[in-house]
């Protein structure tokens, strides 16, 4: 699969994707903007940039016209979303204590502070992972529980965006709000229909829209109105990018001079690479993985670009 990820897109000057003919892609292209939410519709320019031959799958809209038609499934959702904010500010809560262990035990010299230290970042990372198992646990049950592809309003959906997605020679995927772009993109089925074309499916996305192809989507932002606050694994995406911590806005939003804080940010997340995608950055990627100059954080908390090729999961 070929992917193009790029930096934040404040105006959709996507140049790089609009002249997709020039990567072997020369049918029309399917947009998904449903990260805008109610600016959904709002695609004339990006659509533009496409050369004017592309489609807006209209997930936002989509999943409206579920809740207005088929209220029992939305009922369900909504109590699912209360079950996952749950679990998210319980996660939160053990987060808090267990990230300060880990500065504490950082700031420590000599004697057994290196093994403590290496104890309390594995405990960290446990209970990342086990956040996310418990997330996509619940969400599997309530998917067992509500069957989507036995709605038939969600089944009409679904049935039209693949048609859609059949005829495309690729997708491009704005930001937005990530949650609700995730979750538009598994209740329509959009990973499973993704185009082919001579030289394997092409995905361009930005922003919240990278994010939302990883496996792992991880929200951060050390520089809110409240203060830092710890970076929180959120979800599972579309898993068409692997083991990679995607960053938009990271010079924005993180603390990338503070060197122990970031080496925290990498070792915990490692081995995935946290990668930063900042405004005119394009990274594609295919079968020959990560490409030389790609911008990383460091287990030492220091940006680097890596120099040689890097195969990507």
């Amino acid at each position: 699969m070929r992917v193009i990820l790029l930096g934040p897109q404040r105006r959709p000057t996507v140049d790089a994707v609009a002249r997709y003919h020039t990567l072997g892609v020369s049918g029309p292209v399917a947009v998904v903007t449903a990260g805008w939410q109610e600016r959904e519709p709002d695609d004339a320019e990006l659509i533009r940039l496409l050369g004017g031959r592309a489609v807006n799958l209209a997930l936002y809209r989509r999943w409206l016209d579920v809740q207005d038609r088929d209220p029992g499934y939305f009922a369900a959702e909504r109590l699912l979303a209360e079950t996952l904010a749950e679990l998210q500010d319980l996660y939160l809560l053990r987060l808090d204590y267990a990230l300060r262990a880990v500065y504490a035990l950082q700031r420590r010299s000599g004697g057994f502070a290196a093994e403590a230290l290496d104890v309390a970042m594995a405990a960290v990372r446990e209970l990342d992972a086990a956040h996310l198992r418990r997330v996509n646990g619940a969400r599997l049950e309530f998917i067992q529980r509500w069957p989507p592809h036995d709605r038939p309003v969600i089944a009409e959906h679904r049935a039209e965006v693949s048609a859609l997605l059949a005829g495309a020679s690729a997708v491009v995927i704005a930001g937005g709000h990530v949650g609700v772009l995730a979750g538009v993109l598994h209740l329509f089925n959009v990973g499973a229909a993704l185009p082919s074309t001579a030289g394997g499916p092409l995905v361009a996305a930005w922003s919240a829209g990278a994010m939302a192809l990883t496996d792992r989507i991880v929200l951060f932002h050390d520089r809110a109105p409240q203060g830092p606050g710890h970076p929180e694994v959120y979800a599972s995406g579309l898993s068409v990018v692997r083991d990679a911590v995607l960053l938009p806005h990271a010079r924005a939003r993180l603390l990338l001079d503070d060197a122990p804080r970031m080496a925290v940010f990498a070792r915990r997340f490692g081995p995935a690479r946290c990668i930063l995608l900042e405004s005119g950055t394009r990274i594609e990627i295919g079968g020959a993985g990560w490409p030389p100059g790609v911008r990383v954080i460091g287990e030492d908390g220091h940006v680097t670009a890596l120099e040689t090729a890097l195969e990507a999961s």
